[in-house]
């Protein structure tokens, strides 16, 4: 067979050519990472009763979910880049679904754990080649548009995750949320075979091949040589830095939410999940503020000003935090500014990161996506830190958000060096 051959060819002819994706495919696609994570987080406490083990042993299944999202995209992104965005994207989806089953399968911790990770590494797939391959049919300013676009479609899938994981484990069980991970990751397949075009630019000929057959033996020199020249990038470090601050910094939120509201403001259980899911409305709300203003303003701006919302809503939420008036409305008024920024920020921030570099876009799209799960998972852990989970968790947005903006400024401090005459 010949090398790059080797995909799914059991399957049948791949569809033609096509200029562009559907837009809710790649939805579709791009959501099965983040929507296995929020499902399953208002089940820990039945699973933990199933599997007699504690809260805190079974949260280490979302701490190597996000580990496996984070470095299973260092792979997906090169090797993509190399063999094809789709046998790549493929392969990734049919690991998420059989680890799903895995998971509904699992009889003890320890196989829940493994499984865990192996769903995240399989779901990761769809997180980094999704924004390549709008990247790859879009020119940037059409990028940022359907980017903002596919992130609105997207806030419905982790806005509903949590309220329909709270119902499905306590109607039929914390397993039956894998059974149907499983199933929906087995839908992605299909539909991904059906109908995705190869969107990546692959080399022709014996050059081509040969490099398939390196990127299939995950050969350490494309890895290492296409990171190399990301990360010797000043632009590309601020962007992917400050995208991470604005947008996964609110998985310390997300950690720290149940706590908050049932502990400090004496709400009942049943309702974080609508609490969280209320959130995706601000996110929702800055993704079509940016699909709107982007004709007429300039990204950079856009992510600018997206951010310094975050920063400004986070300081007001650690304001009220620090004088002792925390109160529903406060929390929710203040998460709702923070997500609209970050649904802003974050289609201009992602597509500046991934356009620095033009012959290694689904590199980019990979680093980007682990930047962005590392910092999700540094946030998350630095909001167990103290006593206090609300003021834990807005000193961690608040810091994020600053260190977000500096991050911006250099970048673009950078790409202004490099285009102006002379440099």
């Amino acid at each position: 067979m010949r090398a790059g051959a080797w995909h799914l060819s059991a399957l049948g002819t791949p569809p033609p050519l096509r200029a562009r994706p559907p837009i809710w495919l790649l939805v579709m696609i791009t959501i099965s990472g983040t929507m296995a994570m929020h499902m399953f987080v208002p089940a820990l406490p039945f699973a933990a009763r199933g599997l007699a083990t504690s809260v805190g042993e079974m949260q280490m299944t979302i701490s190597l979910y996000i580990l496996g999202l984070a470095s299973g995209q260092l792979l997906y992104g090169p090797l993509s880049d190399a063999m094809g965005r789709r046998p790549v994207l493929i392969a990734g989806l049919i690991l998420y679904a059989v680890a799903g089953f895995a998971a509904a399968l699992a009889p003890d911790l320890r196989l829940l754990l493994a499984a865990r990770l192996l769903q995240g590494l399989g779901g990761c797939a769809g997180l980094a080649l999704g924004r390549a391959i709008v990247r790859d049919t879009a020119q940037a300013d059409t990028a940022v548009r359907q980017l903002a676009l596919m992130n609105l479609m997207m806030m419905v899938g982790p806005g509903l995750a949590p309220i329909v994981g709270g119902a499905v484990a306590t109607s039929m069980g914390w397993r039956a949320i894998f059974w149907l991970l499983a199933a929906v990751g087995l839908l992605t397949v299909w539909l991904t075979w059906r109908l995705l075009p190869e969107t990546g630019t692959r080399p022709a000929g014996a050059q081509g091949g040969a490099q398939a057959a390196r990127g299939f033996s995950f050969g350490a020199g494309v890895l290492l040589r296409s990171y190399r020249e990301l990360l010797s990038s000043v632009k590309f470090a601020g962007f992917a830095l400050g995208g991470g601050c604005t947008t996964t910094a609110i998985y310390a939120f997300i950690a720290a939410a149940p706590f908050i509201f049932t502990t400090e403001l004496h709400r009942s259980a049943r309702e974080v999940g609508f609490y969280l899911g209320f959130m995706i409305v601000g996110m929702s709300v800055g993704n079509v503020l940016t699909g709107r203003l982007i004709r007429r303003i300039p990204m950079e701006r856009l992510m600018l000003a997206g951010n310094m919302i975050c920063l400004v809503s986070a300081g007001f939420l650690l304001a009220i935090v620090l004088g002792g008036v925390l109160s529903l409305y406060g929390i929710l008024g203040a998460m709702l500014v923070f997500t609209c920024g970050a649904g802003m920020a974050s289609p201009a921030a992602l597509t500046k990161a991934i356009s620095v570099d033009p012959d290694h876009i689904g590199s980019a799209a990979g680093l980007y996506g682990c930047a962005q799960m590392t910092v999700g998972a540094l946030c998350t852990t630095l909001a167990a830190v103290g006593g206090d989970p609300a003021l834990s968790a807005a000193l961690v947005l608040t810091g994020a958000a600053l260190l977000g903006q500096v991050a911006f400024w250099v970048a673009l401090a950078r790409e202004r060096a490099e285009a102006s005459p002379g440099s």
